[in-house]
């Protein structure tokens, strides 16, 4: 992390961690009777992700920040910052130079997505995303983990 990193974008970069690793852990204790996680919901959490990357791409703020559940947008507060924020604090997620998507979990009304991602520089990065279904039934992403991935693309 950088040291020199505005205060708001250290907090979100903890928030975002900690909700993947709640979501991770929040998985795995599940009860079995919890509701399956279909290709239906495979297809739209990857969808999400997939949008939203088309959206940095096209440094358009308002649609990328469309993407964020109410946490992050609370947290945020507008698009203008949610851009920056991101193209500040997670480089490869903004402009990657390659995408790969691993198999989608989830339990419920949440999931997590591990994308592979490499930067401008060719170095391999892992992307954690951890998303929650909405009242209205859309996939919106609560946080992101970046590490750096020392393993093989796939």
């Amino acid at each position: 992390m950088n040291p020199r990193a505005h205060p708001v974008s250290t907090h979100l970069r903890r928030l975002f961690a900690a909700a993947a690793a709640m979501l991770a852990l929040l998985m795995a204790a599940a009860p079995a009777q919890a509701a399956p996680f279909t290709a239906s919901d495979e297809k739209s959490v990857r969808g999400v992700i997939e949008h939203q990357l088309a959206a940095f791409a096209k440094d358009d703020a308002a649609k990328a920040f469309s993407f964020a559940a109410p946490n992050v947008r609370e947290a945020v507060g507008n698009a203008a910052g949610f851009m920056a924020m991101v193209r500040k604090d997670y480089p490869v997620v903004y402009r990657p130079g390659s995408v790969a998507f691993l198999k989608a979990e989830g339990k419920d009304d949440r999931a997590i997505q591990r994308v592979q991602m490499t930067d401008a520089g060719g170095a391999s990065w892992l992307a954690v995303y951890s998303l929650e279904r909405q009242r209205n039934k859309a996939w919106r992403i609560t946080g992101c983990a970046v590490v750096e991935n020392k393993g093989r693309m796939a």
